[in-house]
């Protein structure tokens, strides 16, 4: 069995995972909108037509996949996590998706991390960015 993360979007999915293929070295490996789906005259919610209904993106060894739905609402209860090799690529990391968006703590040092933020980018994803602290007695 395998875990992968769903996402969903008020609209703008399209954009974010091809922002992310860009900027993070994610690749975008397929999108479908809610118009190529079959039946699409009969099952499409009306002003959807070109919004996205399924997109897949490989980012970090892992799967991201995603939807624009209708009556979106974001969530703060669920992170995506970037692992950063560098407290130099978390500062990089942390300013290119803050922007535009809402963070929720600042980037800085904490006793687990050299450098560690939470933030929401402007696309409606939250995001923990972790450089992390070898901790004692890790495994």
């Amino acid at each position: 069995m395998k875990v992968n993360t769903y996402l969903n979007y008020g609209g703008n999915c399209q954009e974010a995972f091809r922002f992310y293929e860009k900027h993070l070295g994610g690749k975008l490996a397929s999108i479908t909108t809610w118009d190529q789906m079959p039946n699409a005259e009969k099952n499409v919610p009306p002003g959807m037509e070109k919004a996205v209904l399924h997109a897949r993106l490989e980012l970090g060894g892992t799967v991201i996949m995603g939807a624009d739905v209708p009556g979106y609402q974001p969530m703060r209860s669920a992170y995506l996590t970037l692992l950063c090799t560098s407290s130099e690529e978390a500062e990089r990391t942390h300013a290119l998706l803050a922007e535009g968006g809402e963070i929720f703590m600042k980037m800085e040092e904490t006793f687990f991390a050299h450098r560690f933020s939470m933030l929401r980018d402007r696309f409606g994803t939250s995001w923990m960015i972790i450089h992390e602290r070898p901790m004692p007695g890790g495994a």
